[in-house]
């Protein structure tokens, strides 16, 4: 599918969607309880719905209501319908479900789809093995992955400079294994992701004494307790809708639904458009951002990585170049986010720079009144590039997606919700 999104002027307030990343954690934890959790206006993005199945596939029971998802779990025992499960696109599904399979006893095998059979998993398999489970990955340690447990639990140390995701499956599934088990953690990335993590298993009345820097020491044969409550609204998506309204906001725009109980690691944002000269103030409900011109800025994306696409596009209508830092975090994405990123903005007339000295990537705007060109881009099936591409469109030149349906991996309404707020979204015939 190819949308045109024409230069629009934005006006009124819509409600962030549903965090994946939080919802992804919470079905895993109802997974495993022993009861029934409530899941109050759920995320309806592909990951979410691959994690769903995922959980009904080792056991749980799923029942869908209008506005809320009700998970029985297994109770700490899984009980597998299936011998394969298929996480999708989901980096953090695979991540996350992996560990927690591994504690059955008999083979399972974990699968996906599309770019996430080209991410390579090797950490996985060295840490599963030390902790009792059989492990196998296909060639070139990238998915399927085959599972043999139990996990019996133990010491050993993780790798964490590649991705925090591993260390949250392991996590979720070491409280139930037979033995405690302390993980020593190597320079581990994305710290408020596995904040995040903590603070849910908490609510799922899990224990885990994380009080030395990088250790992690967890009890075996803990229990998990139901959850009720309302899914987080996702901060990750509000960054497109906050960057469209300091863009191309007619006055302000209002993003609801951001009053979250977990800590998000891309609430970094806010912070981000403050440097850019962005003015955003808080309200009862969310955040409000009013347009403004843009400033250079310099910021460290290495705990939040999914901010580069839409700050890269905030970037393009500074006034000098700016510095995005952390860059080696987006080789191993949805795509190689540094390629598809340059492809894509230059496309539209923009450079992006590849600093491997600062591990940085550098967006220089174009000189001129005409910051954007209009252009026809390729998402790559990554939505975070689709979304970028879109925000380009908003307050630059009209500017083509191909394959902007890959929205749907985080954030199905995203067209819908900037239609909404006034955005000039055309469908265009392909050739």
């Amino acid at each position: 599918m190819i949308l045109r999104v024409r230069p629009s002027f934005l006006k009124g307030t819509v409600f962030a969607p549903p965090s994946k990343s939080v919802m992804q954690r919470l079905i895993a934890g109802a997974l495993l309880a022993d009861g029934a959790s409530m899941l109050h206006r759920p995320s309806e993005s592909d990951d979410c719905t691959a994690a769903l199945a995922t959980a009904a596939g080792l056991g749980a029971e799923i029942e869908l209501g209008d506005d809320a998802i009700r998970i029985t779990g297994v109770a700490g025992t899984l009980a597998p319908r299936v011998e394969e499960l298929d996480l999708g696109e989901s980096g953090l599904g695979l991540r996350l479900f992996a560990p927690i399979a591994a504690l059955h006893g008999e083979p399972l095998r974990l699968t996906g789809s599309g770019s996430l059979l080209k991410r390579p998993q090797q950490p996985m398999q060295e840490v599963l093995r030390r902790l009792g489970a059989a492990c196998e990955l296909a060639e070139d340690g990238r998915p399927p992955i085959a599972l043999n447990g139990p996990l019996r639990g133990g010491d050993c140390a993780v790798d964490g400079s590649l991705s925090s995701q591993f260390l949250t499956g392991l996590l979720f599934a070491l409280p139930l294994a037979a033995e405690d088990s302390t993980l020593r953690v190597e320079g581990l990335v994305s710290r408020p992701y596995v904040d995040l993590t903590l603070a849910v298993l908490e609510d799922f009345g899990i224990e885990i004494d994380a009080s030395e820097e990088g250790v992690y020491r967890i009890r075996g044969g803990q229990t998990y307790q139901p959850w009720d409550g309302v899914v987080d609204g996702d901060w990750s998506a509000a960054a497109a809708l906050l960057v469209a309204g300091m863009l191309a906001a007619e006055n302000a725009i209002t993003v609801d639904g951001l009053q979250n109980s977990y800590p998000q690691a891309d609430e970094a944002i806010r912070g981000a458009l403050l440097f850019a000269g962005g003015a955003a103030s808080g309200t009862d409900e969310g955040v409000q951002v009013a347009r403004r011109p843009v400033r250079a800025f310099n910021v460290d994306l290495t705990d939040s990585p999914d901010l580069f696409p839409v700050l890269a596009s905030l970037a393009a209508f500074g006034n000098k170049p700016s510095t995005l830092r952390g860059a080696h975090r987006l080789i191993h994405k949805e795509s190689n986010r540094i390629a598809s990123l340059q492809r894509a903005f230059e496309a539209a007339g923009i450079e992006i720079r590849h600093d491997q000295g600062l591990d940085a990537l550098v967006v220089v705007p174009r000189k001129g009144k005409d910051k954007v060109l209009a252009a026809r881009i390729d998402a790559a099936g990554d939505h975070r590039i689709a979304m970028a591409g879109a925000l380009l469109g908003l307050a630059g030149a009209p500017i083509e997606i191909e394959g902007a349906e890959c929205v749907a991996k985080s954030y199905p309404a995203f067209f819908d919700d900037l239609e909404a707020l006034g955005a000039v979204v055309q469908w265009v015939k392909k050739n």
